[in-house]
């Protein structure tokens, strides 16, 4: 018992960037009420990597994803930190302000590709 020793994992700011903060899930959320209600989307996942977050959403839950909302943790430019990609890995809008790109993004004049 003498030798317990207390450690304190003080790097909480990597441990935060590694996923979507609150105010950008809560948009992203918002959006897919929206698109819920439309009947648009059906389901939705998150999946994560070393490089990047994302939030993947489904016309139905057998399919793979129609759309990805992506946080990317490394972008290799200021404008790539969130991207917007359809079924095939294509990137479709791209922005450093996860506010703006959902806002700007014509949400029902973006087609989903059977």
């Amino acid at each position: 018992m003498k030798n317990i020793k207390l450690i304190i994992n003080n790097d909480i700011k990597s441990e935060k960037d590694k996923f979507f903060i609150k105010q950008e899930l809560q948009c992203i959320l918002n959006l897919y009420a929206k698109m819920v209600s439309n009947g648009t989307w059906k389901d939705y996942s998150f999946s994560s990597g070393n490089k990047e977050i994302s939030f993947d959403v489904y016309q139905r839950t057998s399919d793979r994803p129609v759309l990805r909302i992506l946080k990317n943790l490394k972008p290799n430019y200021y404008n790539e930190k969130f991207l917007i990609k359809d079924k095939n890995g294509n990137i479709l809008k791209k922005s450093e302000n996860l506010d703006q790109l959902i806002d700007k993004t014509s949400w029902n004049n973006l087609r989903l590709i059977k």
